[in-house]
């Protein structure tokens, strides 16, 4: 997809004054494209989820948020679904079900979830409860991420736990310790260091482990993380290792040992086409070492099945060209075709994809604060009421003057062009002291007046003229929203990736304004400006006037992969308030957990403040104050009592 620019009228959004219906709102935000079905609009303009993508089951988002403003829980919040998540590995084991049985595959699937996706204990507690059905397991790429899922699986010895990731003596160690307890544990190794490591603790224990090795593809990976495939990829062993580690395990005799082979393609894949290659080429290494006598029992595909956060189903990085189950369909057949060529057992598939079981379930809901608007200003075009002194006017805002008043739809480019030099000359006369900061303002306001009449007739044409395509980009106004990008969408600010945003409530009205949406951190690199569409990458996103008084909600979807792990403390905003939303059984919805975010104490203690000492310091303060005159007694106590409350209350702004 490309930046949104020269699009006709309809692409553009509906003029001022036109009607709207829930219709309208879910061809703009492009909902049905993007949501695989789990969000939508109902009749009263609201988002609704449906965790199992019926519409019997639905939620009233807004009602939600609602509701735990109720609860002293304000926005920013992230809420999460956790019926979305057992949909989502229901709807993983189907694909892979019915590609085995299509293709006449002689053995089964099994996931395991990479928990660096998303390492939020509730998280990975749910996709290990709601995935034993299938008997999925887990993935770590850590020793903590070790340690902590060694305990999680205390009473399923016999799911999957694949170990990724360098590993250190200690790490293996605990690898080998997890296989004597009874752990069904492959600790893939990444380079050659690891087996030495292996095999002496192997020694030590009596075990003879299940090991897996991963195989760096000469296939080349696709879209940002590209690199993470091919042959100067960060892990793997070449051809020629693999062969010296097949020497090494026959020499102690323990090839029935080399269970496992894996590969890693790459993240968000967006072309079938690389993945298909992928796994061809795995398969292939796959055969030849059974046919050599390794006891290759496993085939792990890896990670990499996308997520289509735009809804434009292209090879475009934040799309996939392909269908979950167009993916299980070829890694089914492409396995199954050479173990078939070269007549051995097929083995069982392994994948990690873990952005595609995670990211659906999870959105980020945040209010906006106020909003700031260049086309706010209004002049009439009359010298008298522009401007009441007694200077006569210089000549640069003479011209500004008429430029404004003699716009018109036949010569929409030589007005602006006119307004566009006489705003340049009278700013570089202000800049030689020749001009006040009274007549600054003037040419500023009768600037920007003209800019918003001429976007207006512009809005009238079927097409934009070429010169003015970007009018509607300058003139947008910002809005200010109560969330950190780098704390709740990190992929966005880091790696420009797109995700879903849209007003969850209001759909049935016209969004007349069109904003970048600007964070509350101090860093200027604090906003989104590029928004998913119907057509192509929107640089603004259609939202609706706020009401005074009344909260006006955004919300990110399909935020449940990364962004939490990811997630930093620029400005000290940590985490948001979480909450886990589940379906009830007799209809509507309950709250099955809550985590509160960090307050301001919390967050200072990350960054080593001694908070035991805050209060007090300030306190001393307060007295030296009193005892001086500036504050009252009262004024003291209330000014202690505001500071304590701050350091115990949430990190973001609150009502």
């Amino acid at each position: 997809m490309k930046d949104n620019v020269g699009q006709p009228q309809a692409a553009r959004g509906a003029p001022v004054g036109q009607s709207w219906s829930i219709e309208d709102s879910l061809e703009l935000y492009n909902v049905p494209a993007w949501s695989s079905g789990y969000f939508s609009i109902n009749a009263a303009g609201h988002v609704v989820v449906r965790p199992d993508t019926t519409a019997a089951h639905e939620i009233d988002l807004l009602e939600v948020v609602q509701g735990l403003q109720e609860r002293d829980l304000s926005a920013p919040v992230v809420i999460r679904f956790s019926d979305i998540l057992a949909h989502r590995l229901r709807h993983l084991h189907a694909a892979f079900n019915q590609a085995i049985a299509e293709n006449d595959y002689r053995n089964r699937y099994t996931a395991v979830f990479p928990i660096k996706v998303n390492q939020q204990r509730l998280v990975v507690e749910e996709v290990f409860r709601y995935g034993r059905e299938f008997g999925f397991g887990l993935e770590v790429g850590s020793k903590p991420e070790l340690l902590a899922v060694m305990a999680m699986t205390e009473a399923a010895p016999e799911r999957p736990i694949i170990c990724n990731g360098f590993k250190d003596s200690s790490y293996i160690e605990a690898v080998i310790l997890a296989t004597k307890l009874g752990r069904t544990i492959i600790p893939v190794i990444e380079n050659f260091a690891e087996l030495e490591l292996l095999l002496r603790h192997a020694d030590a224990y009596g075990v003879r482990p299940k090991l897996g090795v991963r195989v760096k593809l000469a296939t080349e990976g696709s879209g940002r993380w590209r690199d993470s495939a091919g042959e100067r990829s960060k892990f793997g062993l070449f051809i020629t290792e693999i062969l010296e580690l097949f020497a090494a395990l026959k020499a102690r005799d323990m090839l029935d040992c080399l269970k496992l082979v894996h590969c890693h393609p790459g993240s968000q894949l967006q072309d079938i086409r690389r993945i298909k290659d992928a796994i061809n080429e795995l398969a292939h290494v796959y055969a030849e070492l059974k046919l050599m006598g390794a006891g290759l029992e496993y085939i792990d595909v890896g990670g990499g099945l996308g997520i289509d956060y735009d809804g434009s189903g292209t090879n475009f990085p934040s799309s996939m060209n392909y269908t979950l189950n167009e993916y299980a369909s070829d890694v089914v057949y492409r396995v199954g075709s050479v173990c078939n060529a070269r007549n051995i057992p097929h083995p069982l598939i392994i994948s990690e994809s873990g952005r595609a079981i995670a990211a659906h379930h999870s959105v980020l809901i945040f209010n906006v604060l106020g909003r700031s608007a260049l086309d706010r200003f209004r002049v009439n075009g009359r010298d008298a009421q522009e401007y009441g002194g007694e200077a006569a006017l210089p000549q640069p805002v003479r011209d500004l003057l008429d430029a404004y008043r003699n716009i018109d739809e036949r010569r929409l480019v030589e007005c602006y062009h006119d307004a566009l030099t006489a705003r340049d000359q009278a700013l570089q006369m202000f800049n030689l002291g020749l001009l006040s900061l009274e007549f600054r303002g003037l040419t500023e306001r009768l600037y920007w007046a003209s800019c918003a009449r001429i976007r207006d007739l512009c809005r009238r044409l079927d097409r934009y003229p070429e010169e003015l395509e970007d009018l509607e980009n300058v003139l947008s106004d910002t809005y200010f929203c109560n969330f950190s990008i780098f704390q709740s969408l990190p992929d966005s600010w880091a790696i420009d990736q797109l995700f879903p945003i849209m007003p969850i409530h209001r759909l049935h009205e016209l969004p007349a304004r069109k904003a970048v949406l600007a964070d509350i951190t101090c860093d200027s690199d604090g906003k989104v400006d590029r928004f998913v569409g119907p057509r192509d990458v929107k640089r603004t996103l259609e939202l609706h006037e706020p009401v005074p008084g009344e909260d006006y909600y955004l919300g990110v979807f399909l935020v449940g992969a990364y962004q939490e792990t990811l997630g930093d403390l620029h400005n000290l905003f940590g985490d948001t308030h979480v909450v886990h939303i589940r379906l009830h059984d007799e209809g509507g919805w309950w709250i099955e957990e809550i985590v509160k975010g960090d307050t301001a104490n919390r967050v200072l203690e990350y960054m080593e403040y001694d908070v035991a000492e805050l209060a007090p310091a300030l306190a001393r303060d307060c007295e030296r104050a009193v005892r001086e005159g500036r504050l009252t007694v009262a004024e003291s106590q209330g000014l202690k009592r505001f500071y304590e409350n701050e350091l115990n209350g949430y990190a973001y702004l609150e009502p």
